[in-house]
């Protein structure tokens, strides 16, 4: 796809992922790769089973997935949002959260972001996830 001003955009949607409707899931532009929000579905279009905890290795694991299909790595995530229905409840799993943080994406933290909310796109979905990475070439 082309832009108006004859700057390339990549639509990038990973086989891997939930087949999207109405959104990509990430889209690489010059020096930049932004990844949709992604939350806890599964390949099958379902939010996974479990606690914030599970859930937010499943969102990760979504956004990773993408942002690996455009030609990135975890190192170049430059912003990540993380969307919250229940700060508190992620808040007291914070330690079990950062040792998956740690496992998918290592000990390197780009700007962060955590916003609560009151509703998610899939009403048993808890968290969701979306971010800003460096291109790789």
């Amino acid at each position: 796809m082309t832009t108006g001003t004859g700057s390339a955009v990549e639509l990038i949607d990973p086989d891997t992922l939930a087949r999207p409707s109405g959104f990509t899931h990430a889209v690489r532009h010059g020096d930049t790769v932004h990844l949709s929000g992604q939350t806890a579905m599964d390949a099958g279009g379902r939010i996974v089973d479990g606690d914030i905890v599970d859930q937010f290795r499943q969102a990760m694991t979504n956004v990773l997935t993408a942002l690996r299909a455009a030609g990135s790595e975890p190192a170049d995530l430059l912003s990540v949002r993380i969307y919250l229905i229940d700060i508190p409840g992620y808040q007291a799993r914070g330690r079990e959260i950062g040792a998956i943080w740690k496992e998918l994406c290592g000990r390197t933290y780009p700007a962060m972001t955590g916003v609560g909310v009151t509703a998610l796109w899939q009403p048993e979905a808890l968290i969701e996830i979306e971010a800003v990475a460096a291109r790789r070439v």
